[in-house]
């Protein structure tokens, strides 16, 4: 299932969806919060991820999220109407909880509008760049950054970073075969270093009671 809406500018769809497929149903001038790449576990592993290579506040970006908790329980988190939905705010502990809530399995995200895009990389590592894109990350010996927005914002963005375009979406699936998880590794964004079999950073004892009682 995945459902776009043109005038009010949101998605929804499955937690298992893929991230490329999420770009391939995009209309042109729309956004989803993260870049043309391909990562494992669909939209449920990048969220339980806490996203990837973005440069701005992921939570407001997450409008709603049905899940599954450990406990076999099905929840609803948030939504096209938040203003109307009481009770505690999960979507926001659920992104970057590496599993310890659960499942996501239908997601509704905010889509972003911009009349111009750029994908770009060039040698060197990880580091901010004066204009700052909007996801930023690392891959063996370069640096990746995608920006939309105004033309003339993007023409500047492309001045100032440099490199070569990049025609075709990267898959990085191939390098988790055994799971995507915090490690020494050659794929690197702006919170973490990402290893193959890699470990879910420690949860708080405030989390792993949330956790418990879901």
């Amino acid at each position: 299932m995945l459902q776009v809406s043109l005038a009010d500018q949101y998605l929804i769809a499955t937690g298992q969806t893929r991230l490329l497929e999420v770009w391939d149903a995009l209309p042109p001038g729309l956004f989803p919060p993260f870049p043309p790449v391909e990562l494992p576990g669909g939209l449920d592993g990048w969220l339980q991820r806490g996203g990837f290579a973005q440069t701005f506040f992921l939570g407001s970006e997450v409008l709603g999220l049905k899940f599954r908790s450990p406990k076999g329980h099905v929840l609803q988190a948030g939504g096209l109407t938040v203003k109307n939905v009481q009770g505690y705010d999960l979507v926001r502990p659920f992104m970057g909880s590496f599993g310890a809530l659960g499942e996501a399995l239908e997601v509704t995200l905010r889509l972003r509008p911009g009349r111009a895009s750029i994908f770009l990389r060039r040698p060197g590592e990880l580091s901010l760049p004066p204009y700052k894109p909007r996801f930023l990350w690392q891959e063996g010996a370069h640096t990746y950054a995608f920006h939309f927005g105004h033309p003339s914002e993007v023409t500047r963005f492309r001045e100032v970073f440099g490199g070569e375009s990049v025609a075709q979406p990267p898959d990085y699936t191939p390098l988790f075969p055994n799971g995507m998880g915090v490690g020494p590794g050659g794929l690197i964004d702006l919170r973490f270093s990402w290893a193959n079999g890699g470990a879910a950073p420690p949860i708080p004892e405030v989390f792993r009671r949330l956790a418990e009682a879901l």
